[in-house]
């Protein structure tokens, strides 16, 4: 249900530091599946006593490629002020070689789609076009980091489903993933607005922006009418409706616990759904204990500042 007392400043620190929380939160349990995962109450940074780690040697409240990918996202957003996606793509890189945006400079996740990706970059293939595209290539690694978008983005809904393509392309570029992500986006868009059914109707938007466009409309009409199971996958659709389920779930707290319950990919699923949960509930619905463990706040800091300076003046 949507609070009309949240402020709209809220909502947009609460989807970026969300979709953080979310990432960071769902670290040392990826790879687990679901049945091994602990019981929902016992799901906290520190896994409980006897859970073996994922990712052992990173911090608690570290964030992975999810939330390095989307601040390197932002920060051209804000820099540049535009999507520019050379400019993106080379974010891209410094974080694979550098750790840009990561925390402690360190990169210590990534997918195999985006590597392939940022390698024919390296190699001279333009961004429009090093994003893998055939029918196996549908991860979720654009999903995952294209929040920021959303967030900052004053256009249309025909200019930001443009710009979603153009981001998701560097790195995975089949129509599904393409369609996944500017859905995911125009949902964020209606959360902030307040919209009554934000699934529904961003779906019907999507569907007249798709109008003249077969190969996307078709995507579309598979992707919104598929019956998915609940799943912790890396498929860029199953992450998506994972995200529709766990929302159904009342608060931050428990979305992504049920997110990360699903097992397997658990810093992303967590990650997707956290950003949308936070728009919808504001910052002080994502837990205070959460928000204070995530490590990284002298890389977050100034650009959530100059977000929340963007969109609310």
């Amino acid at each position: 249900m949507y609070e009309s007392s949240i402020s709209r400043r809220s909502r947009i620190e609460g989807g970026l530091v969300g979709l953080l929380v979310g990432d960071a939160l769902g670290v040392p349990y990826e790879f687990h599946p679901a049945e091994e995962i602990p019981e929902a109450h016992l799901i906290e940074m520190s896994p409980p006593s006897g859970f073996v780690r994922a990712h052992q040697g990173i911090p608690v409240g570290t964030w992975s490629d999810d939330g390095a990918q989307a601040l390197c996202l932002l920060a051209s957003l804000l820099q540049r002020d535009r999507l520019d996606i050379w400019d993106v793509s080379d974010r891209l890189l410094r974080w694979q070689r550098h750790g840009y945006m990561a925390v402690d400079d360190h990169m210590f996740d990534i997918g195999n789609q985006t590597t392939h990706a940022l390698m024919r970059l390296r190699s001279g293939v333009s961004p429009e076009e090093s994003g893998p595209c055939g029918e196996r290539d549908n991860g979720n690694g654009s999903l995952m980091r294209v929040l920021p978008l959303a967030l900052w983005h004053e256009g249309d809904d025909a200019q930001l489903v443009a710009d979603v393509h153009a981001q998701s392309a560097t790195t995975h570029g089949h129509a599904r993933t393409l369609v996944c992500c500017a859905w995911y986006c125009l949902v964020a868009r209606r959360m902030l607005a307040g919209d009554a059914d934000p699934w529904e109707e961003a779906a019907d938007a999507l569907s007249g922006l798709y109008r003249d466009r077969p190969v996307l409309q078709r995507e579309l009409q598979q992707v919104v009418r598929v019956g998915v199971v609940p799943t912790g996958s890396g498929y860029v659709l199953d992450t998506l409706h994972s995200t529709r389920w766990a929302l159904k779930h009342s608060g931050y707290e428990e979305a992504v616990r049920a997110a990360i319950m699903l097992g397997q990919d658990t810093d992303t699923t967590a990650c997707v759904v956290g950003g949308l949960a936070g728009i919808r509930g504001g910052i002080s619905d994502i837990p205070s204990r959460w928000r204070e463990t995530l490590r990284g706040e002298g890389l977050l800091a100034p650009l959530r500042d100059a977000l929340i300076a963007h969109t609310c003046g």
